[in-house]
């Protein structure tokens, strides 16, 4: 054990400063939909991106990589994850998804919970994933609590927006709160009738602790998702679901809602676009997991976004602590189902979109991170190929203009007992 304490310090490193740096002759792409720029050049200074395109000059004095033509993108951001809230989901005391047996439910903020030594952590940056969007799992209430993104830089303080969303359950999901749908949004209504209760007299607001429905904690977190001012992120998947959803939504206008999952979305594709609900679905549920995905198809996003919705990719109940770095695979997948007859897919620039710029505008960040457009954050990937491809690796990640270390655990694993050798004591006895 304590070796495997130290082979993970060994990846974890005192913050450093953000570089400048200019990347040049690449095969530059903006990740906002728009098609791969050749002979691109991006210019990252003080951790942010002043300049991106193809007639870009490179600052004089600027340290300068070039590319040779590769691919040059912004670091990709997994749109639904649970990542650096849990190392293994059978330890407890490493399992911060859920707060079993808690009175408190949408006040609980996962941001103090983020470990930034949690293995999964290096393993997504090599791959090329620099940001992260972290929820709670809920237990015993539809609303999870509060959810955060992160950042996968190697250093101490992970958290990029703390209380950045809340996360709610409904349908079959929810009803591990033990209550029918009815029941469901009998109690959403009520949670902001006390929400209302709240805001005119926070002193007065009666809290009857652990009997309570909604304690102070839980009213004053969820007044700015009654207000607005804050996503309310709700797995869904069942389309009637959906539609209940979106009749809640006409009676609260001021809701930002963001459905997650959604494996029935085509279904009602048309509404979801009327009621300008964006999406973070799950891209390879082309099977029925549960009575709530009986129309899973993986041409789900394809006929989304041909019906006018926002929709981006995200791992919900897809392993979504550990492997975000699948969503690169899924977004090819969508490129190839193009080439299929009867299939619903995505362009390249649209599928690339879907795992950078648009859960960051989903979440509310399309102005900080996703892209390389000026004044987004400085999170760069050099690629060896199609970013999109199964076989293309990462040559050089930077984050917030800092380059970042991209071995792992793994790779420490795979060399101390890839030629094992002779000694005095047996391995596991070594300090």
């Amino acid at each position: 054990m304590k070796r495997l304490l130290l082979l993970s310090v060994a990846f974890f490193a005192t913050p450093a400063t953000a570089q400048s740096v200019a990347i040049t002759n690449a095969k530059l792409v903006i990740g906002d939909g728009s098609a791969p720029i050749e002979g691109g050049t991006v210019v990252v200074q003080g951790g942010r991106v002043i300049a991106a395109g193809k007639s870009v000059a490179v600052p004089a004095g600027m340290p300068s990589v070039d590319a040779g033509g590769k691919w040059v993108t912004p670091g990709i951001v997994a749109g639904f994850t649970r990542m650096g809230i849990v190392e293994s989901d059978g330890i407890e005391e490493t399992n911060d998804t859920a707060a079993r047996g808690s009175p408190f439910h949408a006040a609980i903020d996962v941001a103090p919970a983020v470990n930034p030594a949690t293995s999964s952590i290096p393993l997504n940056r090599a791959e090329g994933i620099t940001r992260a969007i972290v929820a709670p799992d809920n237990d015993g209430s539809i609303f999870a609590g509060l959810g955060a993104v992160i950042d996968l830089g190697v250093d101490r303080a992970p958290i990029t927006k703390a209380r950045a969303f809340q996360f709610m359950e409904y349908g079959g999901g929810g009803s591990r709160s033990g209550n029918s749908r009815p029941a469901m949004i009998a109690m959403f209504r009520n949670a902001l009738a006390q929400v209302k209760d709240y805001v005119r007299s926070p002193a007065a607001y009666p809290d009857q602790g652990k009997d309570a429905l909604l304690t102070r904690a839980d009213a004053s977190a969820l007044v700015p998702v009654a207000n607005g001012t804050m996503p309310l992120l709700i797995h869904v998947e069942r389309a009637s679901d959906m539609l209940a959803l979106i009749d809640l939504k006409r009676d609260y206008p001021a809701l930002k809602l963001v459905f997650v999952g959604a494996a029935e979305g085509w279904l009602v594709a048309p509404q979801i676009a009327a009621a300008h609900i964006p999406v973070i679905a799950s891209a390879l549920t082309d099977l029925p997991a549960t009575f709530d995905q009986l129309g899973s198809t993986q041409s789900n996003i394809g006929r989304m976004k041909a019906a006018g919705v926002l929709v981006g990719i995200g791992t919900i109940d897809d392993n979504e602590a550990r492997q975000a770095r699948l969503e690169k695979q899924y977004a090819g997948n969508l490129v190839a189902l193009t080439k299929l007859p009867g299939a619903t897919g995505l362009d390249w620039n649209a599928a690339f979109a879907a795992i950078t710029s648009i859960p960051a505008e989903v979440i509310g960040m399309g102005g900080e991170i996703g892209s390389l457009k000026a004044g987004r954050r400085g999170d760069v990937v050099i690629w060896d190929g199609d970013p999109l491809e199964l076989g293309t690796g990462v040559n050089a990640v930077w984050i917030d203009g800092i380059k970042q270390p991209l071995r792992t655990r793994q790779d420490a694993l795979r060399d101390r007992y890839m030629l094992p050798g002779e000694g005095a004591l047996p391995k596991a006895y070594e300090r």
